[in-house]
């Protein structure tokens, strides 16, 4: 992708209600992580191993109200889902003045867990989300879901990120099985696009608004 102007890439750098770049915990967080790295793309790899693997990652808790869904509350909480992580990761990024967006993709994880598929009822995470960050004049995708004792756990590859090459799924897991398929872009986000989550994963997963047991894993 082209340079683009600074102008361009203001949005990328304001915190929102979401991506709460602002709040002081996450500055301090950001910071702490950067520790004495002096360039942007070492800022952006020390702060990717740390919501990588001090964020544990956790599916089974989820939820969608505007008022709990922080970047500052995952930081505080010490876990997230996807979404939840890459909302860290873009609030750490703004805050060491990265320019940073969310991406989404419906994906199919073959190894899902059998809980985790029997409360879903389906192996298809839609709206799955990762962190976008801007590095030497091109978004470079970052992923930072899975922590390392989670990849240990399952014997799967853990992703790992150098800012120059995107971060995503791994295709197979160590021993060749089929793990991650992307199945559909939905492209990139400014800020958090949570109505239209909202609205997805009621037609993916309904069960998770009907008052069901398993709705009690996703509160709205």
């Amino acid at each position: 992708m082209a340079n683009l102007p600074q102008d361009n890439l203001e949005i990328y750098l304001s915190p929102t209600s979401f991506i709460d770049s602002d709040s002081p915990g996450v500055i301090k967080f950001a910071e702490q992580c950067a520790d004495n790295a002096k360039f942007r793309i070492d800022k952006s790899i020390k702060i990717f191993y740390a919501v990588r693997d001090q964020i544990r990652y956790d599916p089974y808790h989820i939820e969608l109200s505007p008022d709990k869904f922080k970047a500052s509350r995952v930081l505080a909480q010490q876990t997230g889902w996807c979404v939840e992580k890459a909302l860290l990761l873009a609030a750490a990024a703004r805050a060491l003045g990265i320019p940073s967006r969310l991406g989404f993709a419906d994906i199919r994880n073959h190894l899902v867990p059998e809980s985790l598929k029997k409360t879903m009822k389906t192996d298809l995470f839609v709206f799955h989300g990762y962190t976008e960050m801007f590095l030497n004049d091109r978004w470079i995708k970052a992923t930072p879901a899975f922590d390392l004792s989670l990849c240990k756990r399952f014997d799967i590859v853990p992703v790992e990120f150098n800012g120059e090459k995107d971060a995503v799924f791994h295709k197979f897991d160590r021993k060749g099985n089929k793990h991650i398929e992307y199945i559909t872009d939905h492209g990139s986000f400014a800020d958090l696009p949570l109505e239209r989550i909202v609205a997805v994963f009621r037609k993916y997963y309904p069960q998770f608004f009907d008052g069901t047991e398993a709705a009690g894993k996703l509160k709205n």
